[in-house]
């Protein structure tokens, strides 16, 4: 028989990172989940992407156990990365600050497409254009 899911949890935690100060601890620890077996399953399925901020939804059940899938990082980091800058534009309209070209656009989308909610490369492409238009970066 199935067990009873009592909620989710949506964190973001840097790759290889986890440890029970806030946010992790507070978060897991008022639902009752064991917060250092959580940090060490986390660590070890992630110390390939040591550093980067990824996305985890953890769904605990009524019995205290729980599961988690880690997803792949946010679009708008992965767009800094590309860009090679800090942060995005204050005025996204006016001022632009850096530029990417469409194959970057591409390799992001092609490693978004399973957390997207499209079928086709071109419309994932699309939506991180979309993304990297509102921080201010122009896709050549």
């Amino acid at each position: 028989m199935a067990k009873e899911v009592a909620g989710l949890i949506k964190l973001q935690i840097k790759g290889g990172a986890a440890n029970p100060s806030p946010p992790v601890g507070p978060a897991l620890g008022s639902k009752g989940i064991n917060i250092m077996d959580f940090c060490k399953a986390f660590n070890a399925r992630t110390q390939d992407k040591a550093g980067k901020v990824l996305p985890v939804v953890i769904t605990y059940y009524a019995d205290k156990s729980y599961d988690f899938v880690v997803k792949t990082p946010p679009a708008a980091i992965q767009i800094m990365e590309s860009a090679k800058v800090k942060g995005g534009s204050a005025e996204p309209n006016r001022k632009k600050v850096a530029e990417i070209t469409m194959d970057q656009v591409r390799a992001i989308a092609e490693d978004k497409m399973p957390d997207l909610n499209c079928f086709t490369i071109e419309s994932a492409m699309s939506m991180i254009a979309g993304t990297a238009r509102s921080m201010g970066i122009t896709v050549k």
